[in-house]
């Protein structure tokens, strides 16, 4: 695996391909600058070791403790390549020809294109990932390396050469794990064909209560848990340490352990409001107001009587005498000069009736126009509002989160400070309430109804103000569930840690948008086929999507002979037709932009027979997996610097 790129993202994706995936990495990163206060080189001391412990300090802990946890053998050294630009040389030299996948993070997306051009040419097969925030050129980008691909090697099909471009962005991956932090407190999630899965630690429940078993039992934690020397966490095998895909067998017999279950995100609270008429249309209610529907039935009775007491008094018809009711009504006929006496009463009382009525119909009408011209501005936070979320920020992370709170159909109130920020358009379209000011300014999480919120997510780009408002909103509602969003991870421990002590009965998170986009990439350069992947201890469960065909352990056999105690489990069938399916169930918005029928199954029969056309959702280890997958550990390979 070569990662591109020299900022928090590279560095933590390297962190998860080793830790989790227990792959072989190559880093290339950018030079030093000139003057750097860490030289490069040392008395004593080559290049290459100052390099090899400048990566182990960015990419974290070795793979081997994790690894050994679950049999994985160890991977050869991980290598780093310093350059300030992914050149065709520099790409050559980190192996790009036989890796098996390339993720380009730099901040600059003309850098990542120009790379995975250059990358494309020299391995067809290499499956890409490039981090990319704006959508529709990253879908091109995806077709136009994928015929590429298909072109250098006409010879194989897609499926055959592997060869996937996956365009991803931070802000997009991150966002379904901070609304799930919103929703259930948790960033322990999955996303799997538009649901998002959390796995959920239990405690064990009191002797003869029933408690709701989940979708399934993924793990059993150890059996030390609670005993303070215990080996909680540890490497430990056998009865104490963590169970992976236990059978329920070992389930009913595991009294006292607490166990790891995975349950569906959703929504319980308050209702969104009604909806509107199109995306940008107004409300019947506000279009038509209780003025202009009072100032409509005030005339039409007028029009009626008027027109009664004409075809009474005159004998003219009842469609003339309408006519010339409603032309008296506006002062727009004749005066009924020489006419009958009753004639000329009635003109002068409808024009009467037409004074008084008229000023009534015009300020209707203004106040129609007046909800359409408002339809453009930004909605206030109603009166009543409760069990909401308040935003903080609308900038690339935060509109990524608002879009994928309203499609949970959570009720959301915006702040934000710059009027014109990337996310304001999305917020008028969508009709969410926004306060415009500076949270930091006193009055303005007020005026997001915080004290009736259910939950803070604080994602500016300023670690301060994040804490600030976490801060003020902890003092007008302690029991407030808060996420905020920390760049620097030693002060993100600091605050989490310091908030639960002194608020231990409220939920507190700091959330990195690097470290939670890292396994959404991580996932897509194993094959698109993985879901994710959910620690538990020192262990880990992946998620993964495979076709039945092609894999003995699977085709032909029930759901109940498929799985395998330790090493994978079935947990959905996708029911959709195989030309109907989403190529990609992790992704929540498909990269071909087209919609996608879901169906996937999740109570299944153990006796249902696996087809070779199905495709299954399962979880497994990392051993599982690698043995569904027939991959092999690759030879070693020695470092290399530049």
């Amino acid at each position: 695996m070569i990662v591109c790129g020299d900022d928090a993202l590279a560095h933590r994706l390297g962190a998860e391909l080793r830790d989790v995936y227990g792959e072989r990495v190559t880093l290339v990163i950018d030079a030093a600058p000139e003057g750097a206060s860490a030289p490069l080189t040392v008395p004593g001391r080559g290049r290459a070791s100052v390099l090899l412990e400048r990566m182990s300090a960015v990419m974290g802990r070795a793979a081997q403790a994790a690894a050994a946890a679950e049999g994985v053998p160890e991977q050869a050294a991980d290598r780093l390549i310093e350059a300030a630009e992914p050149t065709e040389t520099v790409l050559a030299e980190a192996g790009v020809e036989q890796a098996a996948a390339l993720a380009l993070v730099y901040d600059v997306d003309e850098t990542n294109i120009r790379a995975a051009l250059t990358a494309r040419r020299l391995n067809p097969r290499l499956r890409l990932v490039i981090r990319l925030y704006n959508r529709k050129l990253g879908q091109h980008l995806e077709e136009l390396l994928d015929q590429a691909a298909a072109v250098a090697m006409p010879e194989l099909d897609a499926a055959a050469l592997d060869a996937s471009t996956t365009v991803l962005s931070d802000a997009d991956t991150a966002a379904p794990a901070l609304a799930a932090t919103a929703v259930a407190g948790t960033s322990k999630i999955v996303h799997a064909d538009g649901l998002l899965l959390r796995a959920v630690e239990r405690t064990p429940p009191p002797d003869g209560e029933v408690v709701d078993p989940g979708l399934c039992t993924l793990a059993l934690l150890s059996a030390t848990r609670n005993d303070p020397a215990g080996s909680e966490g540890s490497d430990a095998s056998g009865p104490e340490g963590p169970a992976l895909l236990p059978d329920d067998r070992s389930v009913n017999a595991a009294v006292g352990r607490g166990a790891v279950v995975l349950e569906t995100v959703s929504h319980a609270g308050p209702a969104l409001p009604a909806r509107r008429l199109g995306g940008r249309s107004v409300p019947l209610g506000e279009l038509f107001s209780r003025r202009l529907r009072w100032a409509v039935a005030a005339i039409g009775l007028a029009v009626l009587a008027l027109t009664v007491a004409s075809i009474v008094t005159t004998d003219e018809g009842p469609l003339h005498a309408a006519y010339i009711t409603i032309l008296d009504l506006f002062a727009i006929n004749d005066p009924a000069v020489g006419e009958k006496p009753a004639r000329q009463i009635l003109q002068l009382l409808s024009g009467l009736v037409g004074l008084a009525l008229l000023p009534l119909l015009v300020a209707g009408a203004l106040e129609a126009l007046g909800a359409f011209r408002g339809n453009s501005a930004l909605r206030r936070p109603p009166r009543g509002l409760s069990g909401h979320v308040v935003l903080l920020g609308l900038g690339k992370v935060g509109t990524r989160v608002l879009a994928r709170l309203r499609e949970l159909d959570i009720p959301v109130v915006v702040v934000e400070e710059d009027p014109d920020a990337r996310g304001v358009p999305l917020a008028r379209r969508l009709r969410v309430p926004t306060v415009l000011g500076d949270v930091t300014e006193e009055g303005v999480l007020e005026a997001a109804k915080i004290h009736r919120a259910h939950a803070l997510l604080a994602l500016t780009s300023i670690d301060t103000t994040n804490l600030e408002a976490a801060l003020y909103a902890r003092t007008v509602k302690p029991d407030l569930r808060v996420a905020l969003r920390l760049y620097d991870d030693d002060f993100a421990t600091a605050v989490y840690r310091t908030l639960r002590a002194a608020h231990p009965e409220a939920l507190t998170r700091s959330r990195s948008v690097s470290t939670l986009a890292a396994p959404a990439f991580a996932g897509a350069m194993m094959g698109r086929q993985i879901l994710g992947a959910i620690p538990v201890e020192r262990k880990v469960l992946l998620f993964a999507a495979l076709e039945v065909a092609g894999h003995v352990q699977l085709e032909g056999r029930t759901v109940a002979e498929a799985f395998s105690p330790g090493a994978w489990r079935l947990l959905a069938l996708d029911t959709t037709a195989p030309d109907d399916r989403r190529p990609d169930l992790a992704t929540p918005h498909p990269a071909d932009g087209e919609e996608h029928p879901t169906g996937l199954m999740w109570d299944l029969h153990p006796g249902y027979v696996l087809q070779p056309e199905d495709r299954v959702v399962l979880a497994a280890t990392r051993r599982g997996l690698a043995e569904l997958l027939g991959r092999r550990p690759r030879p070693d390979a020695s470092r290399v610097t530049r």
